[in-house]
């Protein structure tokens, strides 16, 4: 008789009060042994959680190695018949990002080519520019490519293919309107198209070359109401969009720096969006010129950004995609 058969046949011949609490401790062993199994499961998973937590995709994201994604921020319906798309882009990564014009960076169609940033700062960066697609083609979409490094290349397309992106120029419900911008004896512009200067400016290396233009803030307020009660000043800042070389902006004897930490949020609740540059000045009003020095490290064609916004009014703001406009000045430097 085996072992096992004896046990049980031993059971059966015990009287039931004694077979009862044999069974009871029985099952108590079993149970213990099933609790020990889930315990031992349990740990065994815990282990291996842990030794997997590097490659969760929740984890915080590395500060640097990260891909510049590419935005398309809406497109405008102009009067002509012609769409104007807005683009924009986030770069995650704690430092600048250097993506030259051409095959990791490039607009298609060809012809739209050209307008897009070749340095990209940290965080969140609406409407940096923007391309105007003629009424005849208003079905046509154009494709802007990013690649950034050894990273898959991302494109985003601008077209007017769903009412869901479409922007206007309409004020606010306080008023708040895109400022106008305008270099000397030219055209006004407004929004993310805004104006590009059709002076070249041409400088040396270390040479100083001081960059202005002119703006205004055409907001209609009523200043009877508390939110408005009184002229609100615009702020612009200077950028480095396109060139070979590093840019310094040096305040202007009649523009001073705002005293505003480098790259921080102008508003708080939003952030780490909409960081701003050191070279930031205020337009009192929001009427008058916008002026800054300029000095460049090396040979080459350069174009410098200047972002002017209200959103310093509680109903304007970057990420509302109102109201701010672009003025670029294009610059070539010489040895």
């Amino acid at each position: 008789m085996s072992p096992t058969a004896a046990r049980e046949l031993v059971v059966f011949f015990m009287p039931s009060g004694l077979q009862d609490s044999r069974l009871k401790s029985m099952r108590r062993v079993k149970t213990f042994i099933a609790c020990a199994v889930i315990v031992l499961v349990n740990a065994t998973m815990l282990i291996d959680a842990n030794a997997q937590q590097s490659t969760r995709p929740l984890r915080p994201s590395p500060s640097e190695g990260m891909p510049v994604i590419p935005f398309m921020e809406g497109w405008y319906a102009n009067d002509d018949g012609s769409v104007t798309v807005s683009f924009g882009y986030q770069n995650r990564n704690a430092e600048d990002v250097i993506i030259p014009l051409g095959e990791n960076n490039r607009i298609e169609p060809a012809q739209f080519d050209g307008m897009q940033p070749e340095i990209y700062f940290p965080g969140r960066h609406t409407g940096v520019f923007a391309v105007t697609i003629l009424a005849s083609m208003r079905g046509d979409s154009i494709w802007w490519y990013v690649k950034t490094g050894n990273q898959e290349e991302l494109k985003v397309p601008g077209n007017r293919s769903s009412d869901a992106y479409e922007l206007d120029r309409n004020p606010l419900p306080l008023g708040s309107m895109q400022p106008l911008v305008w270099f000397e004896n030219e055209e006004r512009g407004s929004g993310p198209e805004g104006i590009v200067a059709e002076e070249i400016r041409t400088v040396t290396i270390d040479e100083l070359l001081s960059l202005k233009f002119y703006t205004e803030d055409p907001s209609v307020r009523d200043f009877s109401n508390p939110l408005v009660s009184d002229s609100l000043d615009t702020r612009v800042i200077w950028y480095k969009h396109k060139g070979p070389g590093e840019v310094t902006f040096i305040e202007h004897a009649d523009s001073p720096f705002m005293k505003t930490p480098a790259r921080t949020t102008r508003v708080s609740r939003y952030p780490p969006a909409m960081p701003v540059a050191p070279s930031t000045i205020t337009i009192p009003a929001g009427k008058g010129p916008a002026r800054v020095m300029a000095k460049f490290s090396e040979p080459g064609d350069y174009m410098i950004r200047a972002r002017v916004d209200n959103w310093a009014a509680p109903d304007s703001g970057g990420l509302f995609q109102c109201c701010w406009s672009n003025a670029y000045h294009r610059v070539r430097v010489t040895e």
